[in-house]
Parts: structure tokens; sequence; C-alpha cells
């Protein structure tokens, strides 16, 4: 091919190749769907079924589910001995119901599978794409619509949610879903003939919510609503919604199970979940997660990417729709709940996630109709979808080879494919629009998933030391092991290695390997000496230790952890 036909061809997919794709989903629903399905999966399934337990919240989950299914106790929600009454029991059965489907599909170890855990939560965040698209589609044209939702399908957020099997992900669908049917009454679109369909989403979905994270939902849909009818001085629309019908279909869903915990419990759930997890997050710092006001506004410009690069020059032409209807319920579901988390003392970045749905409309209703801002200062700022997927690609690239001593080669094509894209998207704004850019800092977005979750993740083999520990216990010739730790407690060695493994100390570590048998002591370097010392005052026969060396992400800090087995009773 000649090079005038070479350039030629590429000007055409450049003017062309995106759009036009655009262009077709949008020419009906179902290949709208589709299109959001396929980029949603491509962006989520990365290193889905290849990263280990991931600590702490994802073991801690998936080992309390794998009790569920031990025990048959789908009631009360233990983590080895410990009541774990931080979250209702929403995801625990999700998460139950997925393994028991994939045992009775005949799936060897599944219990111990960790990615069916997180198949609810795959499914959450999926069916938050497809929920802010049809959101969406209540404020803005179908075009827009798929724009949102594939903002929130290469969101940088979603994606570490998708792919971790706790609540976070099927909260945002509960959301999402209870967001949009209050947008359709708000605004006014109910026909006569919708009937209690559009009620009866908004108060499936709260209850969900409350079943899967408590009255988080409450907060989120509540501070909302409260901010509109203030804004409005009126609650005539919120009679659209069936409230006192809502209520009672609410409960019915929400209190059995609320019912059979406290009977089981007595006043310790609600003292755990609200008071502990939930209202000292607001006073204090849990598990060391404090962080000062304005921190969810500095990582948004990563959490969101590649949305969140298009912010700033979408801020005047929603200021200046601020009082439309449309604009106004948006922002009154992202402004208040914004400065609350933002006020609230202990910060996790996931907290936000329900608010960007609203964001990735409001956006789109500015860039589908073309009218950002375009002061030079602003635009300036596109250069973010090539900073961003070189900053991470570069730096988790980086940590592989200094932690595993590998050049990582399979994931540098899709790195730089990653930073190409992003290069694209940066310097062909001016010439190709706002719309082509964001579709090229999209697939940026999924080579960088490709490259950083599929290909080096899942092979820091440093940083798994649970995953480590497993394979070798599961090459020891003997069974069941009985396993004891000193010093190295995290939930996903219970997870992998079995419900029944001990927490001790170095010297309960000697006292456990005396009996003899199957047993295997994980001493962590900070209890060795109290180890060896009991163990020589025992007279202990074991065998020549192995060793891994890795590091905890967890606290922050390197372990060495050597493996002792009794070789008989002394």
């Amino acid at each position: 091919m000649s090079t005038a036909a070479t350039d030629k061809a590429w000007e055409s997919f450049r003017t062309h190749g995106l759009t036009a794709v655009i262009d077709r989903a949008v020419s009906s629903h179902a290949r709208a769907v589709g299109l959001l399905v396929a980029v949603a999966l491509l962006s989520f399934l990365p290193g889905f079924f290849q990263l280990p337990p991931i600590d702490r919240d994802e073991a801690r989950f998936a080992q309390a589910t794998k009790q569920m299914l031990e025990t048959g106790e789908y009631v009360d929600i233990r983590f080895q001995d410990e009541v774990r009454y931080k979250k209702p029991v929403g995801i625990y059965w999700l998460q139950a119901a997925t393994v028991k489907t994939a045992e009775a599909l005949g799936a060897t170890n599944a219990r111990r599978t960790i990615w069916l855990y997180r198949i609810p939560s795959l499914v959450g965040a999926v069916g938050a794409v497809l929920l802010t698209y049809w959101t969406a589609l209540a404020f803005v044209s179908r075009r827009a619509a798929v724009l949102a939702g594939l903002m929130m399908a290469t969101c940088l957020l979603l994606g570490g949610e998708a792919r971790l099997a706790k609540t976070d992900a099927m909260l945002l669908l509960t959301v999402v879903a209870a967001m949009g049917a209050m947008a359709r009454v708000y605004l006014g679109e109910r026909r006569p003939g919708s009937g209690l369909v559009v009620p009866a989403i908004f108060w499936t979905a709260l209850a969900a919510g409350i079943l899967i994270k408590g009255p988080l939902i409450i907060l989120f849909v509540g501070l909302c609503a409260l901010s509109l009818v203030l804004l409005d001085r009126s609650v005539r629309w919120v009679g659209a919604l069936r409230p006192v019908l809502g209520l009672f279909w609410l409960a019915i869903l929400v209190l059995p199970w609320f019912l059979a915990i406290v009977s089981r419990s007595g006043s310790s759930f609600f003292a755990e979940s609200v008071g502990h997890d939930l209202l000292a997050k607001v006073i204090s710092v849990q598990e060391a997660h404090g962080a000062p006001p304005g921190t969810y506004f500095a990582l948004f410009w990563v959490t969101f990417w590649p949305g969140s690069t298009l912010t700033l020059m979408s801020v005047p032409s929603i200021w200046n729709a601020r009082r439309e209807k449309g604009a106004k319920f948006l922002l009154a579901w992202i402004v208040p709940a914004w400065i609350v988390l933002e006020l609230v003392i202990t910060k996790l970045p996931h907290y936000v996630l329900p608010l960007y749905p609203a964001i990735a409309i409001l956006l789109s209703g500015v860039v589908d109709p073309h009218i950002l801002a375009r002061q030079r200062w602003l635009v300036r700022g596109t250069n973010w979808w090539f900073f961003c997927p070189a900053i991470l690609g570069v730096g988790v690239l980086v940590a592989f080879v200094m932690f595993e001593h590998s050049l990582g080669l399979p994931a540098w094509p899709f790195i730089a494919a990653a930073i190409v894209f992003g290069l694209w998207a940066w310097r062909l704004y001016a010439t190709d629009g706002a719309e082509r850019s964001l579709l090229r800092a999209m697939i940026a977005s999924i080579l960088l998933a490709f490259g950083v979750y599929g290909l080096l993740l899942p092979k820091f083999s440093a940083a798994y030391p649970s995953r480590a520990i497993a394979r070798i216990l599961q090459r020891a010739d003997c069974a069941p092991a009985q396993v004891a730790t000193a010093g190295y407690e995290e939930p996903s060695l219970v997870f992998l290695v079995g419900t029944e493994t001990k927490m001790v100390d170095g010297t309960d570590a000697a006292e456990f390997l005396r009996a003899g048998g199957c047993r295997f002591a994980l001493v962590e370097a900070r209890h060795e000496r109290a180890f060896l010392r009991r163990a020589d005052a025992l007279g202990l026969r074991y065998a020549p230790p192995q060793h891994f060396e890795g590091y905890n992400y967890s606290i922050g800090r390197a372990v060495s952890i050597s493996i002792y087995r009794a070789e008989g009773a002394p």
C-alpha cells in the first residue's frame, strides 16, 4: 500500500472509526446495551480469574461466606469464631448462591476458588453500567446515555471494585436503580399506564441496598430527595413514589433477616454495624483510613479517569444549567453526599463511587452537544489522558521489576499501547473533538487493565504470601493439614488454608507442633526466636523449615515466614 493510501486509511479510521461504533450502537437500545456489556467485560475481566484473594476486606467477606457453606448457617455471619456484624447478609447470600451453583455444576474446589465469590461484584458492576445508561435516558439523548455508560465501564475505580468480592459494586447497582426510578418520578416522566413499575423499582432497590450495606443507600437517596424538596419547596412529587405502599414492601423484604439476626444476637448486630462500623467512622479513624477533607476531590482525577479529564471543561455549562430540573436532580445527587463524605473522618476511595454515575451523566450531557469550555488553560488539562496511564502503567511496571526481579515483558505492549492511545486522545483533541478523544482514552483504560490487572498484578508473587503458603501446604504428603500461624494473620490465609487455622504466638506455635501428625506452624520472623526457644525446651522434632520472603501490603512492610512441620511427639 502506498504512503498516500496508508495516510488516507489512517485519516478515515481516525475520523470515523470509533464514532462509527457509537453511531451503530445508538441506532437501538439492544445495540447500545450490547456495546456497554462488551466494553464492561473487556474492562473488568482482565485479572478477574487470576488474582488471588485480596486482603483484607475481600478475603474477610469470602471467608465468612465460605463458613456459611461449611456450617449451613445462613443467618449468623462469622469469621472463624468471631461474629462479623459490620454489614448485613445480602452480599454473603449472593456469594453463597454463586458458589453453591458452581458446586452443583461440578466445579472442583469451588469453596476455595476466589473468582466465584467475585461474580456478584462483576454482575453488580456490569449492571451498574447498564443502569447508568437507563438512568441517563431520563436526562439526555441516547448517544449521551451511551457515553455515560462507557465512562462508568472504563472508570478505574469501578474496574477495581468489579474484581473484589465485597459489597461496593452491588451497592452501586442498587443506588443507580433507585436514583433512576426517582429521577423519572421527579422529572414527571411517568405515564398514567406505568402503574407501580417505577415505584416498585425504587423501593426494591432501596431494600436490596439495605441488605447489601445497611443504611448507606438511604444516605445517598435521602440527601438527594431532601435537597430537591428544599430547593423546590415542594414534596408533591414524592407522592408518586407511593411511600406508604413502598415502605410496606421494603419492610417485607428487609425485616425477616433483621428479625432473625436480632433473635440470634440481641442488640449485638446493631451495636457492631451501626455503632462501630458506621457511626465510628464519622467521628474517628477506623483501620488507619483517616484523611482530611478534600481527599475525594484529589482522588477523583484518578479514580474516575478517563471521564474525569473532561470535568473542568464541563463546569461552566453545568453551572449555567443548574436551575434546570435535570441538572438540579443530578447536582442534588452529587453535592450533598460528597460534602458529607468529605467531612467523615474515615475515608476510602470507593465511598464516593455511588456518585460517579451522576457525574458521568452530567459530563455526557455536555460532551454530546459539544458545549465544553474552550479556554486554553482548561483545554491543557486534556494532557491527563496521557499522563495518567503513563504514570500508573510505568509505576506498576517499575514496582514489578523491583519486587519480582523480572521485566514483565508480556505487559509492555499493552501498557505502551495505553500510553499511545492516551497521547492521541490529548494531542488530537483540538482537531477531533471531545467525543473521539474520550473514546481513545477509554481504549487506553481497557489496555491498561489488560497490562496491569491481567499480566502484572497476578504475578506479583511477593505480594501474596497466603497463596505461596497454600501451595506449599498443598504439596505436603499428608492430609488434612492442621495449621497454626504466629505473626502472619491475614484473612486470605484462612480462606486458602482452612477455617480451622489457629492464630497463636511463637510459644504456642511450638506447643501446637508438639502433638505431631500433619501439623504445620507458620512463624513470622518476629516470633521465630520465641518459637525456637520453646521448641528447644520441649525437645520438639521438626523438619527443616521452608522460607518465604514477601511483602504484606495490608500493613505496608516486608515479611519473612518460616514453615515448620512436626515430625512426631517428643
